[in-house]
């Protein structure tokens, strides 16, 4: 089986959700470009909240082609100052096990440092750190950082958008475990 590489967002309204969508290495050269493709000209990176609704469509569709496994991290549950770190603790013990390579993660400079600090301690911890890697990125420096930004954003919004990732057969874990 090859490596598997896992791109995570986030969104924080109305509760906290994390999704990750991973992919197989071998598929990420034609990810990269399929998801650089659907950037509009003066368009640094696509941010789902700012597109029209026919576009999101259009980078839906593309994603739904691409095929990545989503996975939503649900921490709403939690308090508040609990749900991130309770998030890639679940994150980082499901990559383990799965034998993942890498994860990726938006940048996020509030929470940069304190990331850092967990992920070093949970890959050490669970035994993976030879064979885990994560790396912190801005989302126009890896394109497929728009499919966790995509897939978040219509889980939160409900209705027809919601029911089209339920189409894409996400794994939805409630994170209960403050981390």
């Amino acid at each position: 089986m090859p490596p598997t590489h896992v791109f995570a967002d986030e969104t924080k309204e109305k509760g906290f959700v994390v999704t990750t969508g991973a992919l197989s290495a071998r598929d990420l050269a034609t990810a990269r470009r399929t998801m650089r493709g659907l950037i509009m000209p003066r368009q640094r990176r696509i941010h789902f909240t700012k597109e029209s609704d026919a576009r999101r469509k259009e980078v839906l569709d593309a994603i739904d082609q691409l095929g990545p496994e989503i996975t939503i991290y649900d921490a709403s549950t939690l308090p508040r100052r609990r749900q991130r770190e309770a998030c890639l603790s679940a994150i980082v013990a499901d990559l383990a096990d799965a034998g993942a390579q890498l994860l990726v993660l938006e940048t996020d400079d509030s929470v940069l440092e304190r990331d850092k600090r967990l992920l070093y301690q949970q890959v050490r911890e669970l035994g993976c750190a030879d064979r885990l890697q994560y790396h912190h990125l801005r989302a126009h420096q890896e394109p497929l950082l728009m499919i966790p930004d995509a897939v978040s954003w219509c889980w939160h919004r409900g209705g027809h958008w919601r029911v089209r990732i339920e189409a894409m057969n996400p794994t939805v874990r409630r994170v209960t475990n403050p981390g």
